[in-house]
């Protein structure tokens, strides 16, 4: 079902091409029926949690005092959203309803407080506890270990916390998805001098990790360059468990043309596209979707489409991959309040921030395939493709590429599928 409401049309036609905001951090200006999520969010910047060696690779985009500024907009309280407004604003249900599974975070990099900001931010918004004791919180290596160490030089400790944003980010998501679900964190090798083909793999061997360990759901927030070792190798098979949901950020470049970022290009991956979630004077829940210029869409023009695409949506591709598959809020500036304290670098604590990206969308989706728990099917999206319409609310306004590109809807929201936000985004959890 279309998530604009009939009477926010008209204020949210008027917002400006998508592709000429990607990762400015310019907020769209918007009318009377839509808003952003605080004031405090008004004019400001956006900048890449990770600007040193996990530049490319890091995909979180963290909400700065100003345009053109690096500096986080830290604050004391949160000024993003938080779970109530997720839950709202796509029809969830009450925090305390759903399974125990398990969802599983693939990060870089070492957090040893990682547990307890995620509980800093639980407390915050009325979530049970994730602990350790309790039984809901672990932290791992990627062979399943002891966590990675905190870094001890200079370089691991800024490369620690430049990731940790990231970190947060994809915790206290996927706890606002699935508040009753456990936690695995798996903290995947620094991989600060080996090429980039490595660093990725290291994630395949995470994701087995994930997998021995009973994610019911895991998401990557990461991306590298595809080649055909990663495509076709031992990496791509290591993102194959049939019955686990794997997730991963479909990127935040716009639209990429071909060829697309790893892993989420992989048939067996779940792509999940980005929003801007505003709030709405005249939706019936509060809330409603626009495509956000930053979502990756694209083909992968060397892999065959994902598992239960359409033939209609693959042949945009020529018959392969085309992503993405399901959206969630990842605009920066309507992003989620996240609580990261750990500063091993600057010795500067950022307490609250509102980040975005689709680092965000992602593990959110991974949440609510676990607390969905329809996963015995699950094979990549499939499922998705074979849920009813209603299952998802259909974003039909907004675009990630400049205008007059000629890529059609594989850049331009519109009735049912596009490349921006694939299905659209989760109308409760029917879909999943």
């Amino acid at each position: 079902m279309p998530v604009v409401a009939a009477g926010a049309l008209v204020a949210l036609s008027m917002l400006p091409a998508a592709a000429a905001q990607a990762n400015t951090g310019a907020a769209p200006a918007v009318g009377s029926a839509a808003s952003l999520p605080n004031a405090a969010l008004a004019d400001r910047g956006s900048a890449r949690a990770c600007a040193g060696i996990a530049a490319n690779r890091c995909l979180a985009d963290i909400v700065t005092v100003a345009h053109g500024s690096l500096k986080p907009l830290a604050t004391s309280t949160p000024v993003g959203y938080g779970p109530a407004d997720f839950a709202a604003g796509y029809n969830l249900p009450a925090a305390n309803v759903g399974p125990a599974n398990t969802i599983a975070i693939l990060d870089e990099g070492a957090f040893p407080t990682l547990e307890s900001d995620l509980n800093t931010y639980r407390s915050q918004y009325g979530l049970p506890a994730c602990t350790t004791a309790n039984g809901c919180f672990k932290q791992v290596n990627e062979h399943g270990g002891a966590p990675l160490a905190a870094g001890t030089t200079t370089a691991q400790k800024q490369f620690d916390e430049e990731v940790g944003v990231e970190t947060t980010l994809d915790v206290d998501m996927a706890s606002a998805a699935c508040p009753t679900c456990h936690i695995l964190e798996i903290t995947v090798n620094r991989d600060i001098t080996t090429s980039e083909d490595q660093a990725a793999e290291d994630f395949g061997v995470a994701m087995n990790t994930a997998a021995a360990l009973g994610a019911s759901a895991a998401s990557v927030s990461y991306q590298f360059d595809p080649d055909a070792t990663l495509d076709l190798g031992a990496a791509a098979r290591d993102f194959y468990h049939p019955g686990m949901a794997i997730t991963a950020s479909s990127g935040d470049g716009g639209y990429e043309g071909t060829p697309s970022g790893w892993p989420q290009n992989l048939p067996t991956v779940t792509s999940v596209g980005g929003t801007s979630l505003y709030r709405s004077a005249t939706s019936a829940n509060g809330y409603t979707d626009v495509a956000w210029a930053g979502s990756g869409s694209g083909c992968a023009a060397e892999l065959p489409p994902a598992l239960g695409q359409p033939t209609s949506v693959a042949a945009l591709c020529a018959g392969h991959r085309a992503d993405s598959d399901v959206s969630a809020d990842a605009d920066p500036n309507t992003g989620a309040a996240v609580y990261d304290d750990y500063a091993p670098a600057s010795g500067q604590p950022n307490n609250w921030i509102t980040v975005g990206g689709t680092s965000e969308s992602s593990p959110f989706v991974a949440g609510l395939y676990a607390r969905g728990g329809n996963l015995a099917d699950v094979e990549g999206p499939n499922t998705l493709y074979s849920a009813p319409a209603s299952a998802f609310n259909d974003v039909i306004l907004g675009q990630n590429a400049a205008p007059n590109s000629g890529c059609g809807v594989l850049c331009t929201s519109g009735p049912g599928w596009d490349g921006p936000t694939g299905l659209g985004t989760p109308n409760g959890l029917s879909a999943f």
